[in-house]
């Protein structure tokens, strides 16, 4: 084996052992041992709250359980690879090798950086909101943008989404859109997109061809689950109905299915009319309502103890720039990472944005 790919592999196996002490996979083992005995008892879904419970614990568990053996069996089948394709002179099968090289090593560090999600929702999936912000239809426009590119980066990942809501813009774009993004850990990874995405290029919508600036946010909440209890009393709520449609007056139901839910203590506002039943559109937005709840506890949670040390909240507004004039560039302003093609990273290439942003966040928490 050559030395600098021994060299390359070795590191690569010595970071998967520390990945692995992290994850304790002896405590693991006995933990998806200890759920599978409690998911096979009969009266489990005598109580519903308790049986989700287990059998979504059981299957994160033995997902990452799954998912550390692979990695351990690639690399151990790599070195095997990588000498006999050096004994036989087989050049093929030593681009091969080089490949799963550059592969595994992209594997173990997202594996990595999946060890520092330990938040109280961070395995949860993820329900993200997006709404345009300053910058008229060209920020409405690039709401539609970066609601493309969540959706590509799920599609790129197999991670299935749903969309409860879409509000279209008069000219173009949208006004807001929410939706669900299925997968483990999934909350944990999109958090760090939470804050105002700024975009400067020029304007497809101004004749005269000037650059504009135009702004949207995302909000990302983790899905609620039965075990959260989150109350909402009748009185709290009005629910208003309505016809849902989509651009141009696509779309248009013939009944009133579309639902709108007001929380009168908050303000809060959600809708839905993706289903076609009025009953599965409210208790969808009623799930977007109950994260927005839980989301609004963490955050007051969040500010006591920030009173507490003295010190604000360390994310701050405006967390990453996208410029395709008079330069192509985008950049995280939190952790200083930059990528020169946002055509890519328009189509979904984020994998590098939120590995930088979670290992930011935990150098923050550290900090703090």
């Amino acid at each position: 084996m050559s030395a600098d790919f021994e060299a390359a592999l070795k590191d690569l196996g010595g970071k998967l052992a520390q990945v692995e002490a992290v994850m304790d996979l002896d405590a693991l083992r006995r933990e998806v041992a200890e759920l599978e005995e409690e998911a096979t008892r009969p009266d489990l879904w005598n109580d519903p709250e308790v049986a989700q419970r287990v059998t979504s614990q059981l299957s994160h568990k033995q997902a990452s359980l799954r998912k550390v053996s692979e990695l351990r069996q690639r690399v151990d089948d790599l070195g095997v690879l990588h000498e006999l394709a050096e004994a036989e002179g087989d050049k093929a099968s030593l681009a091969e090798a080089e490949a799963e090289l550059a592969q595994l090593t992209k594997d173990v560090n997202a594996l990595e950086v999946r060890t520092l999600l330990s938040g109280e929702y961070d395995e949860r999936n993820a329900v993200v909101t997006i709404r345009s912000e300053a910058g008229g239809v060209d920020a409405a426009d690039w709401a539609e943008m970066l609601l493309r590119m969540y959706l590509r980066w799920a599609e790129r990942h197999n991670y299935p989404t749903e969309i409860y809501d879409i509000s279209y813009a008069e000219e173009a774009g949208i006004r807001s859109a929410t939706f669900k993004i299925s997968g483990p850990y999934l909350y944990g990874t999109l958090s760090v997109e939470q804050g105002t995405h700024r975009l400067v290029r020029i304007s497809p919508f101004d004749n005269q061809n000037r650059r504009q600036t135009s702004f949207a946010h995302v909000e990302v909440l983790p899905e609620v689950e039965e075990i959260d209890h989150v109350e909402i009393p009748e009185k709290d709520i009005r629910v208003d109905v309505y016809r849902s449609s989509g651009p141009g007056g696509q779309s248009v139901n013939t009944t009133d299915s579309a639902v709108r839910i007001t929380h009168l203590p908050t303000g809060i506002v959600v809708s839905c009319q993706n289903e076609k039943s009025q009953l599965q559109n409210k208790a969808s937005a009623m799930k977007v309502l109950q994260a927005k709840l839980l989301q609004r506890k963490k955050e007051e949670e969040r500010a006591e103890l920030d009173a507490l040390r003295d010190s604000g909240s360390s994310w701050g507004n405006q967390m990453r720039s996208y410029v395709l004039h008079p330069y192509q560039l985008v950049k995280d302003l939190r952790t200083d990472y930059e990528v020169g093609n946002p055509s890519a990273v328009l189509d979904g290439e984020l994998d590098g944005f939120l590995e930088a942003g979670i290992r930011w966040r935990k150098q923050q928490a550290e900090a703090a």
